[in-house]
């Protein structure tokens, strides 16, 4: 079953066209487009249509307009950086270890200057947050005791079966009696892990790999297995059949949808071979999905879970990257592992908290989830292009950067003899945050690689910050020491 499309409006569908012309380099820099008039006649829309839709293209910075010349080209597509190569980390698997950037970063996490490209979570100026305290005031009136009573184990039913009906999307067939509500992503994914492993064991990752995962696998005293991963198209299935003839494999853990912090996709083609592979070998695949509602495409990508029909799959995801990080609301649907989980639930955090998970079905309900999602969209595949543009003016030539159709991370590869994290200190110096490319793997590598955030709201200062960065990759070798 295929996901299903949102609603799409003629104007989104015109600028879709004149983008993907612009891309292909079709339409190239200095080409005059064409004029409001004749793109009236072709489309039969109004005037007002046609304009929306460069609008569009203009605030993605792709067009400008010209007085009394009509709208022009004003983005190279021969301009834009290659992406970076697929990884190959080493074939054996480690023990997770800590990084001092990671506790540095958590410990300053609420001290606010300069320009902070490491957030995982969108700027809260993109978030709807009027909106929702004016929902967290209903759901306090709705509930009995205005919700400091307990709540179910299991989670508030409402919300369960909202999450439920959005897996319609994603060709899902969810009801509220497969999903448990947790304390978070991250929640979600130490229940899975540690239902489907025990210290000592070993699970496949893909690589870069999100440090969190790193953090969870060094509590629970896992084995991490490192699989190479295309930027474009995920984890390599070749190199997972290979690793899982060679190595005891317990459990596989991925993002399928705009990885953290790579950025790729897998097709749906990937997708389901991934499933036949896990099924071939009955191995669980914990699949994290976070970042799924967050896709530039006409419709949501489908999920590993799409194509599950054993419960092999245990899919996890949150609300922490779209709406709300401080409200702590995830989910896991855990297919075979339903009981193990529940009952890790009520051992580890019984029931999560009612207020909260409240908020989320109401605001889900009146359908002002969606509403949000469609802006949050755009704003962050225009910042996307922006990013990419101003790391072709700023950053040297042989930088190459990923492409991501979803989400707000970029993954940027520089030159082999700069080392991310002498860089990253010398950007604190100026006020200006990432993450550096170590802190997403156990082995030597990804030393001359960072991931930027642009879930931001472009300004001046974001330009100014990338185009500063710029100059200290530049000058590198000479302020180092």
């Amino acid at each position: 079953m295929k996901s299903i499309p949102t609603k799409s409006y003629k104007y989104i569908e015109i600028a879709n066209s004149i983008e993907q012309q612009i891309y292909d380099g079709v339409l190239k820099l200095g080409d005059k487009l064409p004029s409001l008039r004749v793109l009236q006649q072709e489309y039969g829309v109004s005037i007002s249509t046609v304009l929306q839709a460069y609008y569009q293209l203009e605030a993605k910075s792709l067009i400008e307009p010209k007085a009394k010349s009509g709208y022009f080209v004003i983005f190279c597509s021969a301009d834009i950086p290659k992406s970076p190569v697929k990884s190959s980390p080493d074939q054996s698997s480690v023990k997770s270890s800590s990084t001092e950037i990671i506790v540095d970063f958590f410990q300053n996490l609420s001290i606010e200057k300069g320009v902070d490209f490491s957030l995982g979570v969108p700027s809260k100026e993109l978030l709807p947050i009027a909106k929702l305290n004016k929902v967290l005031h209903d759901a306090i009136i709705s509930l009995p005791l205005g919700g400091s009573a307990q709540g179910d184990i299991l989670g508030r039913e409402n919300l369960r079966r909202q999450i439920a009906r959005r897996s319609i999307l994603w060709g899902g067939k969810l009801t509220e009696n497969d999903l448990i509500i947790t304390s978070g992503c991250t929640s979600a994914l130490s229940f899975s892990l540690m239902t489907v492993t025990k210290p000592g064991d070993t699970i496949a990752v893909e690589s870069p790999v999100y440090f969190g995962l790193l953090q969870l696998a060094k509590t629970l005293g896992l084995r991490v297995l490192e699989l190479p991963t295309d930027p474009l198209t995920g984890i390599d299935l070749n190199a997972l059949e290979k690793a899982i003839d060679n190595n005891d494999i317990k459990a596989i853990a991925i993002i399928s949808n705009f990885n953290n912090p790579m950025g790729n996709t897998m097709s749906d083609d990937g997708k389901k071979a991934l499933v036949k592979i896990i099924q071939k070998h009955n191995i669980p695949l914990i699949e994290d999905d976070i970042y799924g509602d967050i896709y530039y495409g006409e419709s949501r990508p489908n999920t590993c879970k799409t194509y599950d029909d054993t419960g092999l799959v245990i899919l996890c995801g949150s609300f922490s990257k779209t709406l709300a990080c401080g409200y702590r609301v995830g989910w896991v649907a855990p297919g075979n592992y339903f009981d193990e989980i529940v009952k890790l639930k009520l051992y580890l955090s019984s029931t999560t908290a009612t207020i909260t998970e409240e908020t989320l079905a109401l605001f889900l309900e009146k359908g002002r989830y969606d509403h949000h999602l469609r802006k949050l969209r755009h704003t962050l595949h225009t910042n996307s292009l922006k990013f990419l543009k101003a790391i072709v003016a700023y950053f040297p030539k042989d930088t190459r950067v990923s492409k991501p159709k979803g989400g707000f991370l970029l993954w940027v590869e520089l030159a082999s003899t700069i080392d991310t994290e002498v860089l990253y200190k010398l950007a604190e110096c100026e006020e200006i945050r990432f993450f550096p490319g170590k802190i997403f793997t156990l082995q030597d590598q990804y030393n001359n690689c960072l991931r930027l955030s642009y879930g931001l709201v472009w300004n001046e200062e974001i330009d100014n910050a990338l185009y500063r960065l710029g100059i200290l990759i530049k000058n590198y070798e000479q302020i180092k020491n």
